[in-house]
């Protein structure tokens, strides 16, 4: 886990009061610890690996007009490549919604490692906090809803891990394609009418997906299995860390499943 102290008293990690001397307040008023956010920080291996209140630590984007551009940008190349998708047009509209529902998530994040975007996060500021030491007031009940809605350093550093194995496998454009498609065409999906159609369409994807590896890695037989392994681990970022760290700094409350409903149906309809 990532390198970071704990603003709170609650805190019992081993060699906390030795090495953090100042007070909250000291550390709230002077914003000291944003520094261990940057990159190099993120990665280093710590003494506070099992600190579950700094898992549970608020943070935000650290450049948000340059990195929700970004995350836009590629939000409309993952509703573009659906659309893109003959076999998926030919599935019944209940089905197509299913699939965008729960596989949008997954297709933008392999998006994400395909443009390469660095992540960059810090810390939230906690105003109550400091509100709460100098006048004695505690969060009402929306700033303690907001608070706990917040992504946690926990889930971007999963997030984080996604994309650099993701880079680590340094995969080719049709290495990206064959993935997308067959993370697209999910029969696990609850409530699909053409499930055996969807079925059909993962087993070919992925055959398709294994053709390329081989025939660009032919000395590497275990790349496919670590491809599938990464794509597993890409399954696990939430939908709810995504849409609060990239979309809600832009869209605000705005349900963004009814914006990427519109933008696939619609387009659709002009076709």
């Amino acid at each position: 886990m990532f390198p970071l102290e704990e603003k709170i008293t609650s805190c019992t990690c081993s060699g906390y009061r030795e090495q953090h001397p100042h007070t909250i307040l000291y550390n709230i008023l002077s914003w000291r610890d944003s520094s261990y956010l940057d990159n190099n920080k993120l990665n280093h291996n710590a003494t506070a690996h099992n600190c579950h209140c700094e898992q549970r630590r608020a943070v935000c984007l650290k450049n948000p007009k340059a990195t929700c551009q970004v995350a836009s940008s590629v939000l409309v190349k993952t509703v573009c490549f659906m659309r893109s998708v003959p076999s998926f047009g030919q599935l019944p509209s209940g089905d197509q919604f299913s699939l965008l529902r729960d596989c949008w998530v997954p297709l933008f994040v392999l998006g994400l490692a395909q443009e390469k975007m660095v992540l960059e996060v810090t810390d939230v500021p906690d105003s109550s906090m400091l509100r709460q030491i100098l006048l004695g007031q505690g969060r009402t009940e929306k700033e303690a809803q907001e608070k706990r809605s917040q992504p946690t350093l926990a889930r971007v550093h999963r997030l984080r891990t996604c994309l650099h194995q993701l880079w680590n496998l340094d995969l080719s454009p049709k290495e990206y394609a064959y993935l997308k498609g067959a993370m697209l065409f999910n029969p696990d999906v609850q409530g699909l009418s053409a499930l055996l159609f969807v079925e059909g369409l993962q087993r070919e994807a992925q055959r398709a997906l294994q053709e390329v590896v081989l025939l660009l890695h032919p000395e590497d037989t275990a790349r496919f299995s670590r491809i599938l392994l990464a794509a597993s681990a890409v399954q696990t970022v939430s939908q709810h860390l995504v849409t609060e760290l990239f979309f809600k700094p832009v869209i605000g409350d705005t349900d963004l499943f009814d914006l990427l409903r519109e933008m696939l149906f619609i387009q659709q309809d002009y076709r």
